[in-house]
């Protein structure tokens, strides 16, 4: 076996088992929080807002650690470690931290969400992406297993939950003990030829802090800033708002946890053919596509009138997301050092996300209370719509990589082309 199947296989199979340990634990936290522990919309939002702030302070250490130790697999024990601890700490220290003082539980459970499922989700892909470059083979084709192990475990997370939430911790555990075996199993093989050249070129804490200074870092900021937080914001409370629309909330957790596994499993095949389309329309099209789609899910969310068109407004998060992906890691290969590539992702991008939704989820939180979630959301949709503006303007042009024929275009720079090395 070369060295790029094994590092394809292992992948694949540590996302798919990681998404599903995911999915498990936080599908249905929203859902949890509110029904379970009967916590109140602005309780649930500092909740989130908690997370995201953990998430944030964590994010640009994980970033720099990972494009420091490269293809070691350092950050990938410390994700492991923490999804098998899962079970416990929502059943033992969670849950009754909550109940005593959501100040406290919000504090003790945004350090182990974020670090564990925000920041560290982020973390793998970006793994995922930098070992991708390096062997000659898709990000998304491997974040496809992701897909399939979240949609795997959304298939009867609902189901599970009604009988007992313990039921899908414990499942979350069971997956984070699977990943520690696989890791202490898996041997790197042979050698990775650009090794040697990494040693010499290895990122300094100068370089990472000259991002901040870099007017393509804040114009790359402006979208996903103030478009792509917004359907993060529309996510956190969604599965509340879709139960509604049923006659029961058992009924809707059921139904919310099949249309989620039906939703991922078509979001995996776009992941498979989401390279294909950004190919040909450039990493800032793909960019502003996904974000148009967005503002038309978040807006139909507030104008659904029942099931079956709420449910409809959910699908297109499988059609938003694969490209949004793609598109992502293509311009940050394209735009920055490939170097910096971890860093970039998880300051801009992870970061970005953490940062916006800390400052928001509680506001978005308090609205649900007021005036309900379908005017906000409509809400939402506008003010993502004045960033969708800006974005187009402000995001830097970047061809299509491949003619009609299929072929390299013509003066196209081949996407692991850095912006002063090569990785």
């Amino acid at each position: 076996m070369t060295a790029k199947q094994s590092h394809y296989r292992f992948l694949c199979t540590f996302v798919f088992i990681y998404f599903f340990a995911q999915a498990m634990s936080v599908s249905l936290l929203a859902l949890w929080l509110r029904t379970t522990l009967k916590l109140t919309g602005a309780e649930t939002g500092i909740v989130f807002s908690a997370n995201f702030i953990a998430a944030m302070c964590s994010q640009p250490v994980y970033g720099f650690v990972s494009d420091r130790i490269g293809e070691r697999k350092h950050l990938l024990w410390v994700v492991g470690a923490l999804c098998a601890l899962s079970g416990l700490f929502f059943v033992f220290v969670y849950a009754p931290l909550l109940k005593a003082n959501i100040i406290v539980g919000a504090a003790v459970g945004g350090l182990y969400l974020g670090v564990t499922f925000i920041a560290g989700s982020y973390a793998v892909e970006s793994y995922v992406d930098r070992i991708g470059r390096r062997h000659g083979f898709e990000y998304s084709r491997v974040r496809m297993f992701g897909s399939l192990g979240f949609a795997s475990a959304a298939l009867f997370s609902g189901r599970l939950y009604n009988i007992a939430p313990e039921i899908n911790f414990t499942l979350a555990s069971s997956a984070g003990l699977l990943m520690l075996a696989l890791l202490m199993f898996w041997r790197t093989g042979a050698a990775d030829p650009g090794a040697s050249l990494e040693k010499q070129h290895k990122v300094t804490l100068g370089e990472a802090l000259a991002l901040l200074r870099d007017r393509e870092f804040w114009r790359f900021m402006v979208f996903i800033l103030g478009v792509t937080n917004l359907y993060l914001l529309l996510d956190q409370q969604f599965p509340s708002y879709f139960t509604s629309m049923f006659p029961d909330p058992q009924t809707g957790a059921a139904m919310f946890g099949y249309l989620n596994s039906l939703q991922i499993f078509i979001e995996a095949g776009g992941l498979f053919l989401s390279p294909i389309l950004v190919k040909r329309i450039g990493a800032k099209n793909g960019l502003l596509l996904a974000g148009t789609i967005m503002m038309i899910r978040i807006a139909g969310s507030g104008l659904a009138v029942g099931p079956v068109s709420i449910s409809a407004m959910k699908i297109l998060h499988s059609v938003e997301l694969p490209i949004l992906a793609v598109s992502v890691f293509r311009y940050i290969a394209c735009h920055f050092d490939n170097r910096l590539a971890s860093t970039v992702y998880m300051v801009g991008v992870s970061f970005g996300h953490s940062l916006g939704l800390a400052i928001l989820s509680p506001i978005a939180g308090k609205s649900y209370d007021l005036i309900g979630f379908p005017s906000t959301y409509l809400a939402l949709a506008a003010l993502g719509s004045v960033f969708m503006v800006l974005s187009a303007w402000l995001l830097s042009p970047t061809p299509p990589e491949i003619t009609r024929g299929g072929s390299q275009a013509p003066g196209n720079p081949p996407l692991a082309k850095a912006a002063g090395t090569t990785n």
